[in-house]
């Protein structure tokens, strides 16, 4: 059966299977990327439950400046990680039959060499790392805010609370993985640029 599959593929003009493999769900790389736009997003959410620091509550050891030009360098990781994902859409776009199914683990496993298997791995990696240093880096920033080292317009908390929105939609609908790299790709792109005015309302 094998055999005929291979001499089917060879009549198609394509390569033969043998030396590819069935890649890891792309959803556990483009998921946990959401989930680094997200914590980012979550930077709104001060301007809606934030109060002033509390005495107990202990101050950062870091400074706002320095938050915030490592949130913004965080920022620019992980919108080149979406355009990662956008210039492999065989992988994370949900290319061929697959490109019309809802957000879903187990519905996208395209054959894929050695090198597109270590690209992903690697893109994993570097995910990671965006999701642990900007967890961090957000909450220093919002902690800043609260101790009014960060004095921001209403407008720019409004700018990451639709940000929030986008992602959150895209949850709601069960967009496909397309759209969500898609949608990933404008909204690091727009978070870049909210964190960089954040950066000109520093209270020196």
């Amino acid at each position: 059966m094998q055999g005929e599959a291979v001499a089917a593929d060879q009549k198609r003009g394509d390569k033969p299977n043998v030396d590819t493999w069935i890649a890891p769900d792309p959803l556990a790389a483009v998921l946990p990327a959401l989930a680094v736009l997200g914590t980012v997003s979550s930077i709104a959410a001060v301007h809606w439950v934030g109060q002033d620091r509390t005495s107990d509550r202990a101050k950062s050891k870091r400074r706002a400046g320095v938050a915030l030009r490592e949130l913004e360098s965080c920022c620019l990781g992980v919108q080149e990680i979406f355009r990662r994902f956008h210039r492999n859409p065989k992988i994370f776009g949900g290319e061929g039959g697959t490109a019309a199914s809802p957000m879903k683990f187990g519905v996208h496993g395209p054959r894929v060499n050695a090198e597109a298997a270590r690209q992903y791995h690697q893109l994993v990696n570097d995910v990671a790392s965006m999701l642990v240093s900007a967890s961090q880096n957000v909450l220093d920033v919002t902690s800043a805010i609260e101790d009014g080292e960060i004095q921001a317009p209403d407008e720019l908390f409004y700018g990451f609370g639709e940000v929030q929105e986008q992602l959150n939609k895209l949850i709601t609908q069960r967009a496909t993985l397309r759209a969500c790299v898609e949608v990933g790709v404008a909204a690091s792109e727009r978070l870049t640029r909210l964190v960089g005015e954040l950066k000109s309302h520093r209270v020196e």
